[in-house]
């Protein structure tokens, strides 16, 4: 577990601008079978996370034309249970920190991988999440 004085900043990069914060495995499963599209990001210490994913996640949210229903995140190494819960969700694919998952009414029906967040600018996320948001939001 990293300490929270630590963790703080990072969550309340995404929770600032409107993600909710999930801490428990009831918590996800309410968050993803909600009606509509629901952004589930899982953040995560590393500098993948603060360098390009949480600024392309925020960036393609403020600046696409359609935006996911619910905006949620979970913090890897801090709610295990929540984490645990959505990499359940998030299957087949392995558990990836950071990574970003949309559901369309409780389907999993896009996930971005952490080595696919490695190497990319913020920008290219975010232009690949508004194409994403573009196929799958109303």
């Amino acid at each position: 577990m990293y300490p929270e004085h630590l963790t703080t900043p990072m969550k309340m990069e995404l929770t600032d601008n409107g993600f909710a914060d999930l801490k428990t495995a009831a918590q996800v499963e309410e968050a993803v079978a909600q009606s509509g599209t629901t952004l589930l990001v899982i953040n995560s210490v590393c500098g993948c996370a603060a360098g390009t994913c949480r600024p392309g996640v925020l960036h393609a949210v403020a600046t696409s034309p359609k935006k996911p229903t619910h905006l949620t995140t979970v913090f890897a190494g801090v709610d295990p249970e929540a984490v645990a819960k959505a990499r359940e969700l998030m299957l087949p694919y392995p558990p990836s920190s950071p990574s970003i998952a949309l559901f369309k009414d409780g389907e999993l029906v896009h996930f971005v991988e952490r080595h696919h967040i490695e190497g990319r600018s913020a920008e290219m996320i975010a232009e690949h999440l508004v194409a994403v948001f573009d196929e799958y939001v109303d």
